[in-house]
């Protein structure tokens, strides 16, 4: 099997260490924290579908605070946010382009058969188990509730 995902953030840790990049090591360091925390909190070991789950979540919530900071005009937290979205997104499998999910979207519709806007959560469960990793979950919701509106 390939290394898991938690692995290979230790060993990006130890390369940054050695490198003396300490933006990419503690922002290294806050995800392992972050997945341990998770597997003692919750008593289990984490598969790679959860590290992803757990990594983009941290990336979303520094989406969120980077748009606050550029709100706020505090452009130099924004670009520390902004850096370590990028460290993050180096874990997480390719991402699709929205091209892509945009067909997959069509495509769970018609297999649904959905109609209107109430809809949605029908087709979101069904794609859901085909995209989880590979997609930002706020786009393909955004490109679902588009196709049913037209």
């Amino acid at each position: 099997m390939a290394d898991s995902i938690r692995h290979l953030i230790e060993e990006a840790v130890k390369s940054s260490m050695r490198e003396r990049n300490k933006d990419r090591t503690s922002t290294l360091r806050m995800a392992l924290s972050e997945l341990k925390k998770e597997e003692i909190d919750n008593k289990i070991e984490l598969s790679n579908e959860d590290s992803i789950k757990i990594l983009q979540r941290m990336i979303k919530q520094r989406k969120e605070s980077m748009s606050q900071f550029l709100n706020a005009q505090r452009n130099d937290l924004a670009e520390k946010e902004e850096l370590e979205i990028v460290i993050l997104q180096d874990f997480l499998p390719e991402q699709m382009s929205e091209d892509d999910i945009n067909k997959l979207v069509i495509e769970a519709i018609n297999e649904t058969d959905a109609k209107e806007p109430q809809d949605i959560g029908k087709v979101m469960s069904f794609l859901k188990t085909k995209i989880q990793g590979h997609a930002d979950m706020g786009v393909v919701s955004k490109l679902v509730k588009e196709n049913l509106r037209d």
